[in-house]
């Protein structure tokens, strides 16, 4: 697992341009485990506090539940419009929310002044990103894939 600062260090071109999809829209959409295993779809905002990824959420969201349980996560950017994906990619993260407590929960919210001083705030650390767009020429697929262990490859697929 990595943070956002250590992928963004390991496969700069790649973090640039994902952080790029993520910032074009507000909302995105944030997949968690249920008590019972099941997965659940919340919509969300994500932001990056430091070097970090982050989401918020409000006080005792189920999505907030879920991570506190079980912290796996996946998050799908926004697509936007179809025209919108003309030259961009599909962008998918993977890993392990850890929620901020303590004094840096206390600084986040004197900064960013959440509805509630009880919100939840949690640092996304990753375990795989990856981006699907289409080739120029439109022939093919080309999907980028990162993990910690195994760096940056790029398949393409007919």
């Amino acid at each position: 697992m990595s943070t956002w600062q250590e992928f963004a260090e390991q496969a700069p071109e790649l973090a640039a341009r994902v952080r790029a999809r993520l910032e074009t829209f507000q909302h995105h959409v944030l997949a968690t485990l249920r008590r019972d295993g099941s997965p659940r779809v919340s919509g969300t905002e994500v932001g990056w506090r430091g070097p970090d990824l982050t989401l918020g959420s409000m006080p005792g969201a189920r999505k907030a539940v879920d991570l506190r349980r079980d912290a796996r996560f996946a998050l799908h950017a926004n697509p936007g419009a179809a025209e919108d994906m003309i030259g961009g990619v599909d962008v998918k993260l993977a890993g392990r929310a850890v929620e901020v407590t303590g004094d840096e929960h206390r600084a986040w919210v004197a900064e960013a002044k959440p509805p509630s001083a009880d919100s939840h705030l949690f640092r996304l650390d990753l375990t795989e990103v990856t981006t699907t767009g289409v080739s120029e020429d439109q022939t093919h697929l080309v999907i980028t894939a990162w993990t910690p262990g195994g760096g940056v490859r790029t398949t393409k697929r007919a």
